[in-house]
């Protein structure tokens, strides 16, 4: 009888935790997941200072943007990033006067669907467009770029 009583305590036991491990399997992935998209865990191969003083409507864009979760890593992909520009601003209307930002930028990687768009100048927009692609020219695709404004 005593017998019994220990075999089922075990049984309740194992099957507890194995709940247990189902559980924490279940929140490992959703955790991995997100730390996935950190960019504080994608390890950069370069780093490129953003002039806020030349550039201040990108440079407040892309702060916004990384502020609410967007990616500071920048993985080259100009081969993407028509693709990319599409994606990213399927949906958002055209406004006069005004480019549609996106972080991150086309020729990323990390950007297309999802991105984050702002309407700003043209004359900043291009500015920054351009001397970013001056900056990156001789980076290959894949080459992992840490965007920091200063």
């Amino acid at each position: 009888m005593k017998k019994k009583k220990v075999d089922k305590f075990v049984a309740t036991i194992m099957v507890g935790i194995g709940i247990i491990f189902s559980i924490y399997a279940l929140f490992t992935d959703e955790i991995n997941k997100i730390i996935d998209k950190d960019p504080i865990v994608v390890e950069a191969d370069h780093q490129l200072v953003f002039p806020s003083s030349k550039y201040p409507e990108t440079a407040e864009h892309i702060k916004e943007a990384i502020a609410n979760g967007e990616s500071r890593i920048c993985t080259i992909d100009r081969d993407g990033a028509e693709e990319n520009r599409k994606l990213s601003l399927k949906g958002i209307p055209t406004k006069k006067g005004f480019d549609r930002d996106e972080w991150p930028m086309a020729m990323c990687e990390e950007g297309g669907e999802g991105a984050d768009i702002k309407y700003i100048s043209p004359s900043d927009n291009r500015g920054a467009g351009s001397w970013v692609g001056n900056q990156l020219e001789d980076f290959p695709n894949g080459t992992r770029v840490e965007i920091i404004v200063k």
